[in-house]
Order: structure tokens, then C-alpha cells, then sequence
């Protein structure tokens, strides 16, 4: 046989090899197999549509708590913090009318564990306070939260206004698996249904709008992966999902 004909032959067998095996890469042959098929998203009940919220439920703004004496200082140091959320949660459960969408309708019954003591008492589920300033004004907010039980907490964060009035600038319920706060941010971590990962929603300062609105929402690894354990609070219909 001539060597040009063998060369021939052994490039053509190369190609059919290639052309049937696949990919090929440093350890052998593989075959990728099957890669699906891209579907366009489907809307799902394009006909459905939710109600528009009530005047006390629109975002957006700051809400004034009742029922509180003005605060010359400007300032929520030295404020009694679960005085705040005891009005705040009692406004808020009025104008909800017990539907849920302002407050957890058990709230009512968790406030009503705290004493007149200045921290509430030892059965009160509200959390201590703690002082930051994240309106960037110098002036340092309230944040803290009532626990409804073991896991759902209603997050506070509550400001003074230039007439002295508290108003409340973020509102979250939700399950705090971590709360961090830095400059003009608030970050809450929850568990999700992924038992790896955790969200973050980050809440920043909006002086145009006056309140904390929600800037970034992200996931993270839980910080224990390295024994590939879930995340401290995961479970069955944990978060966000």
C-alpha cells in the first residue's frame, strides 16, 4: 500500500471517530449526550390579578406610630423601645382587622407578655434594643424585633422625625437567622428551601421616600458548609425558597 493511501485511510477513520464519539478531551471520548431543549417561559394565570392595598398597606413610606409622645432629642437613644413596638403592634393589628398583612395576629398576645419593667420583663418576646444610624443624619434609630415564636419574627426599625414624631421605616416579618448592620444598610439573612443556601436581603436608606427599601436580594453558601451540614435553621418551608 502506498503510504499516502495509509495516511489517507487513518485521517478518515479519525474524522468518523470524531464525528460519532462526540467530544473528545485529555481523558478520552465522551459523549454529551442529549442537551435539551430551550423552552419560552410560560405565564401562569396571566388573568389574575391582586388586589390593590389598602392606604395603610401601601410601601413607600413612613409610618407615624400613634400614641407616642414626641422625642425633643431627635434621637431614638434612651427611647423604650418595647413601648414603640407595644403601640406600633397595637395600630398596626387595629387597621388590620386580623387579616395579617400588617402584623401577625398573634402579636397582640406576645406584646401582652411584657411587663411595665424597662425592658419588658422576662417572658417579653421583644428583643433588646439596639441603636444605629442608618439614615446617615447622625442621629441613631431603633432597631428591634417581637418574636411571635420559636421561629417568625416582626423586624422594627423605627426613626424620629424633624417634629420629633417616632415613625416606623422598615417593617419585615420574616425568619432572622442573622441581622447585620453597617453604615445606611440592614442585612437580614433567612434559610431557604435549599438547605445550602441562605438569602440576604440587603435594605438601604432612602432619603427620598423616607424608609429602609430593600436594594439587593442575593443567596449565599451557609457559612457551616465546610461539614456539610444544612443551614442552622433550614427546614421543611423555611424561607423564602
Amino acid at each position: 500500500m502506498r503510504p499516502f493511501l495509509r495516511r489517507s485511510r487513518v485521517l478518515l477513520l479519525a474524522a468518523a471517530l470524531s464525528a460519532t464519539a462526540g467530544c473528545a478531551d485529555v481523558e478520552g471520548l465522551r459523549n454529551d449526550g442529549d442537551l435539551g431543549t430551550a423552552h419560552a417561559p410560560r405565564t401562569l394565570w396571566k388573568d389574575i390579578r391582586p388586589d390593590a392595598p389598602a392606604p395603610g398597606q401601601q410601601s413607600g413610606t413612613a409610618t407615624a406610630v400613634p400614641g407616642l409622645a414626641k422625642v425633643p432629642s431627635l434621637s431614638m437613644q434612651g427611647v423604650n423601645a418595647v413601648d414603640v413596638v407595644r403601640a406600633d403592634i397595637t395600630a398596626a393589628n387595629a387597621a388590620d382587622a386580623g387579616t395579617g398583612r400588617l402584623v401577625d395576629p398573634r402579636a397582640i398576645q406576645r406584646i401582652a407578655l411584657c411587663t411595665q419593667a424597662v425592658d419588658g420583663g422576662p417572658d417579653c418576646p421583644v428583643r433588646p434594643a439596639v441603636v444605629a444610624d442608618v439614615t446617615g443624619n447622625g442621629r441613631p434609630e431603633l432597631i428591634t424585633a417581637l418574636d411571635i415564636d420559636g421561629r417568625l419574627s416582626e423586624l422594627r426599625v423605627y426613626t424620629v422625625q424633624d417634629d420629633g414624631t417616632i415613625a416606623r421605616i422598615l417593617s419585615r416579618r420574616g425568619v432572622l437567622e442573622g441581622v447585620e448592620v453597617a453604615a445606611e444598610h440592614l442585612a437580614v439573612r433567612e434559610p431557604t428551601s435549599n438547605p445550602k443556601k441562605v438569602s440576604i436581603s440587603d435594605y438601604v436608606w432612602d432619603p427620598e421616600a423616607g424608609i429602609m427599601n430593600l436594594s439587593q436580594l442575593t443567596l449565599d453558601e451557609c457559612p457551616n458548609q465546610g461539614d456539610a451540614s444544612p443551614c442552622p435553621a433550614a427546614g421543611p418551608g423555611a424561607g423564602n425558597g
